[in-house]
């Protein structure tokens, strides 16, 4: 089965916020370039959130495992930020757990490290 990242009302989910998160992810890899460290696309990201006008939290502890998601998007999503060769499944494994643990629905997952950005969609698979 196929799964997407549309509502029962055939809306994009969260779409409204993922936009603005896509040109905030796009603008920092085009003025980051693909080398630099995951400690300066989070200080970048995190300056372009504010620029745009997007709440965050960065940095959250996610329940009592001590896991720590990047950034949490105006309390309804999870951005997961990677500066590696290619992302694994392990790293879509800890989105997953990150969005049980914190009932969200949707999470993104970022690899900077790609020549060509794209961020992944993750939806929670128990809403699905």
């Amino acid at each position: 089965r196929m799964t997407t990242n549309y509502d029962s009302q055939s809306k994009l989910l969260y779409g409204e916020y993922g936009y603005k998160l896509n040109r905030v992810l796009f603008s920092v890899h085009n003025e980051l370039g693909r080398y630099a460290k995951e400690k300066q696309y989070s200080e970048a990201v995190a300056k372009g959130l504010s620029k745009a006008g997007i709440s965050y939290e960065r940095e959250c502890v996610i329940g009592d495992s001590g896991n720590i998601a990047d950034f949490i998007i105006e309390g309804v999503i999870i951005l997961e930020l990677k500066a590696k060769p290619f992302l694994l499944q392990t790293d879509y494994q800890q989105v997953q757990r990150y969005l049980h643990i914190c009932n969200m629905k949707l999470g993104i997952l970022v690899n900077f490290r790609s020549a060509y950005l794209q961020p992944k969609r993750i939806l929670r698979r128990d809403y699905l």
